[in-house]
């Protein structure tokens, strides 16, 4: 009966999302004020089904159930409960449905916290989310249903991938596609408004919220997809530049951007062209990397599914979203035009700088993963992009940007004045500059071409956010969160910074085959094997080796790294020996069985690794609390009176 359930529930859920569009879009064009009053329960009514339509998967997993195609495909009943549960968005079918329940869960908040909102408006709002809701469920019923039957039912599961079995993978997708779908939100509010005609400050202002909390989102998930590649995939690297990692990491550049660009449409009326368009880009860019992971054009060890129907499905998706919202936007680009301006030096300078550099990190990221596919697709051969084409291209946009982070934070509206804040700065430069080079004589190396440029633009930006929070304190005033936020989030982006100089920098790795009792040495440490022994998981057999580091005679810590094979599949795992310390990391990863005791092997040193990962909290942090600002909480929200010339208002 689950599948039967679970269908019956899509469907009913796919006829709500319609009521929702209609009643939400129609509603407000005629101004019919019970469609619009209709909207709020369907919304609620497309959650409650696609909740049990959920529910009822994943009690198919909990339970064994392998008369379900899906359970019987990705699970084991020999697979831990957890994993269980995990595996519900395990392969395509389920992390859908997770998709359309999350997006289903942003329409119910939007509806729950948006009530101060014109109702005209917030109908018109929820009815895109609706739109956007029919196409993924419909998507999920007719190409991708997760509760089809198994018959005859089968003895056992083919188990989960054994890539998937490891608790982050537990919290990493729900998180990601939070961020993801959480785009959608900011594209319905730009949509919304374009429908409406009132392209003022108030939308920008309502819109924010929800674009931080997706970035939020966002951050921590693509920085727990990077935690888990360093640990699992066996190669000790938290970036490689694959495919699908790009297709997360696209529309986090252009929402960052959007972000800055909502800060100038609500504080000046400004930027609405580059608002809008931003808007429709990130929302566009989750949708192409839904596509890229879903069509089977990319192969990634994240890719979901290998079926060109299924592609073609969310590129119809894809056009119908970007053609219809860029239509929309041409209709009314003429009402656009901003009054008002600006000085070169500025805060808006600034932010259309950063909003510029932030765009064509993303447009190259872009070029590199679709030029492939467009060569192959017009039989013009085939080449590959890597991480030698992104890792410099990305670094043109990314250095400038990164070195003038520090200081627009501290520029005015209309015209920079930084003349109160200039001895701070230089201050702050001067001293990162000082760190910089004493971390040079630490690391007793200078390192890359651009490392002391990296740890001074680091600790320069951590230096210049903390100007404003230290010179509020001790004068006695308060901080708006929306400014405290900011400067958590920035402080963030300067340790992410400095982490990322570190291990780029001076980490060292050495591939080695050891018998027992050999040893080999990186970094000033010593890596001694002392053997291995067999040892039986909960539903895989591995080889464990033991390594005893030591430095300068001196134990450090003994590293155990297993060699695992899964039951079922019997594909072989890695599961690397990591010691975490404040500046370095030590990582050793068992390799082959050499014969006759021997042992290949991976060690590595990383130092100041951790910091990218604790950097991307710091920022993630931030964005919460520049959510919870009180003017984002008023009972109706106004458009923003126009700044008098000079003043800094409240920062972005």
């Amino acid at each position: 009966m689950i599948p039967e359930l679970g269908t019956f529930a899509l469907i009913l859920a796919l006829l709500l999302a319609i009521a929702q569009s209609f009643f939400g879009l129609v509603g407000a064009h005629l101004n019919r004020q019970s469609w619009m009053a209709a909207v709020t329960p369907t919304v609620a009514g497309v959650w409650v089904f696609i909740a049990l339509a959920f529910g009822l998967l994943t009690s198919s997993f909990i339970v064994n159930d392998f008369t379900v195609l899906y359970v019987a495909t990705n699970s084991n009943s020999a697979l831990p409960l957890m994993y269980r549960i995990a595996a519900v968005w395990g392969a395509h079918e389920g992390s859908l449905l997770l998709w359309v329940m999350i997006l289903a869960t942003w329409a119910l908040l939007v509806a729950g916290f948006s009530k101060s909102l014109p109702v005209a408006f917030r109908a018109r709002v929820l009815g895109v989310l609706g739109l956007v809701g029919v196409g993924f469920i419909g998507f999920t019923l007719f190409t991708s249903s997760p509760f089809a039957r198994l018959i005859p039912a089968a003895q056992d599961g083919a188990d989960l991938n054994p890539l998937l079995q490891d608790p982050a993978l537990a919290i990493h997708p729900p998180m990601l596609y939070m961020g993801y779908v959480g785009t959608a939100v900011a594209f319905a509010f730009a949509v919304a408004a374009m429908l409406s005609g009132k392209l003022d400050a108030s939308w920008a202002r309502w819109t924010r919220p929800w674009t931080v909390a997706a970035w939020m989102c966002l951050t921590c998930g693509i920085a727990l997809g990077s935690w888990w590649a360093y640990y699992v995939l066996g190669w000790g690297g938290w970036w490689f530049w694959d495919p699908v990692e790009n297709a997360s990491f696209m529309p986090w550049l252009t929402t960052t951007a959007l972000i800055h660009s909502l800060a100038v449409t609500e504080k000046r009326g400004l930027f609405k062209s580059w608002t809008l368009l931003l808007a429709i880009f990130a929302f566009s860019l989750s949708l192409l990397g839904t596509f890229l992971v879903r069509s089977g054009v990319l192969v990634s060890v994240h890719s979901f599914a290998s079926d060109p129907s299924r592609g073609m499905f969310i590129l119809g998706l894809l056009l119908f979203f970007i053609v219809g919202s860029l239509t929309l936007y041409a209709i009314r680009a003429p009402s656009l035009k901003s009054e008002g301006g600006f000085a070169i030096v500025s805060r808006e300078s600034f932010l259309l700088l950063n909003n510029a550099l932030l765009v064509a990190a993303a447009g190259l990221i872009l070029a590199g993963e679709l030029w492939p596919l467009l060569m192959d697709a017009f039989d013009l051969g085939k080449i590959s992009v890597g991480p030698p084409y992104f890792n410099l291209v990305f670094l043109v946009p990314a250095l400038p940007l990164v070195m003038l982070l520090g200081v627009g934070m501290h520029a005015s509206w209309k015209r920079a004045l930084l003349e109160t804040r200039r001895k701070q700065l230089l201050i702050a430069a001067g001293g990162a500059i000082v760190v910089a080079l004493v971390l040079l004589g630490i690391y007793r190396s200078i390192g890359a071409p651009l490392t002391v440029v990296g740890f001074a633009a680091g600790f320069f930006v951590m230096a210049s956010a903390l100007i404003e929070p230290v010179s509020r304190w001790r004068s006695g005033q308060s901080m708006p969160r929306a400014a405290l936020g900011m400067a958590i989030a920035h402080f963030g982006v300067g340790l992410f910074v400095i982490g990322v100089t570190g291990v780029v920098s001076y980490k060292v790795e050495k591939d080695v085959s050891l018998a027992p009792g050999e040893s080999t040495a990186i970094a000033g440490y010593e890596f001694k094997y002392l053997g291995a022994k067999p040892v039986t998981g909960p539903n895989y057999e591995a080889i464990e080796a033991r390594v005893l580091v030591t430095r300068g005679g001196k134990p450090v810590v003994d590293l155990p790294t297993q060699k695992r094979v899964y039951r079922v599949q019997r594909n072989p795992m890695t599961h690397a020996g990591i010691d975490v310390a404040w500046n370095r990391d030590l990582f050793v990863a068992l390799g082959d069985d050499l014969g006759q005791g021997k042992w290949s092997m991976r060690v590595q040193y990383k130092p100041l690794v951790r910091y990218i990962w604790l950097g991307a909290l710091i920022a993630a942090i931030g964005g919460l609390v520049a959510i919870l600002d009180r003017r984002y909480r008023s009972v109706r929200v106004t458009e923003s009176p126009a700044l008098k010339p000079g003043a800094a208002g409240e920062t972005a």
